[in-house]
């Protein structure tokens, strides 16, 4: 089986096609039979043929040894043996021009019957051979109708399945639009959202920052006024002052480190900004040693 319209090859090249023309095993029948009578002529033609080229080349040979025979002398004879020569010769000469003749007319009647079973064999082979043109243009037309049929089909059914592609990847494309325009949405909302988180940690750290910086220097400030008033009452009576001084140097003091424990914990977590209020707070103990009189370890 091959084609496009379901076609099958035959024995004798023709191509058959379901549905339409005739039944493929009637016409493989009449073609197998035009077939066989077309040779059966051929060799019959053949023989008649070879009959009459040798009936042609017996005459032939008859008319040599005719040729070949030597002269009867008969003259010694009477008359009447010379007459019946004569009758003889006469009947001999009769007897081959008739053996000629039939051989003649029978080897122009083989030859005209071997020409007329040649002219029939080939009349019966156009014959065939017409048929079969004829029957091959039917089915080649028929096949062409159906492979034109099956032809628009095709291109019918890819426009639908083309057509119904080209939907499908234009629903894909506007619900994948839909969804990066959502994702797109959610990200910049995020992006917003941590860009606001990050401004308010920013402004709470600063003022954060700002407070206990703040209130440092006004721990300070209160240091160096309690370390002023001490040092004003130490000039009004030594041992009172100094007993006062120490006391208020001891409060001064605690309160220092009490400050500067309560800044450690609050710039916990905040490296770089410890390292600043320590430095800071080292100026403030060296402010406190110039006050006192004192070096920093002494201080301490």
């Amino acid at each position: 089986m091959s084609g496009a319209g379901g076609a099958e090859s035959s024995q004798y090249g023709f191509v058959g096609v379901r549905g339409r023309g005739y039944r493929p095993e009637q016409v493989e029948a009449a073609a197998a039979k035009l077939s066989g009578e077309r040779d059966e002529a051929w060799e019959r033609a053949a023989r008649l043929t070879v009959l009459a080229k040798e009936m042609e080349e017996e005459v032939e040979r008859l008319r040599e040894a005719v040729a070949n025979l030597a002269p009867q002398m008969y003259e010694t004879l009477g008359k009447r043996a010379q007459y019946l020569l004569e009758l003889a010769e006469e009947e001999d000469a009769a007897v081959r021009g008739a053996a000629l003749a039939d051989a003649q007319a029978e080897a122009d009647a083989a030859r005209a019957a071997a020409d007329e079973a040649r002219d029939d064999a080939q009349a019966h082979s156009d014959e065939v051979r017409g048929k079969a043109e004829e029957y091959a243009q039917r089915r080649i037309a028929a096949g062409q109708a159906e492979a034109d049929d099956i032809r628009v089909s095709a291109r019918r059914d890819v426009k639908e399945m083309r057509g119904e592609a080209l939907a499908a990847l234009r629903e894909m494309r506007e619900r994948t639009d839909a969804h990066l325009a959502d994702q797109a949405k959610e990200h910049a909302e995020r992006i917003e959202e941590a860009d606001r988180e990050a401004a308010e940690q920013v402004a709470a750290s600063e003022a954060w920052e700002a407070g206990a910086v703040a209130e440092a220097e006004e721990r300070l400030s209160e240091a160096k006024r309690v370390l002023g008033e001490t040092e004003e009452e130490a000039r009004h009576g030594q041992e009172d002052a100094e007993a006062a001084a120490a006391e208020l140097l001891a409060q001064a003091r605690a309160r220092a480190e009490r400050i500067e424990r309560e800044t450690e914990s609050i710039l916990e977590g905040h490296e770089g900004e410890r390292e600043e209020m320590r430095s800071h707070m080292e100026h403030v103990r060296a402010s406190l040693a110039t006050l006192t009189g004192k070096t920093p370890a002494e201080t301490e």
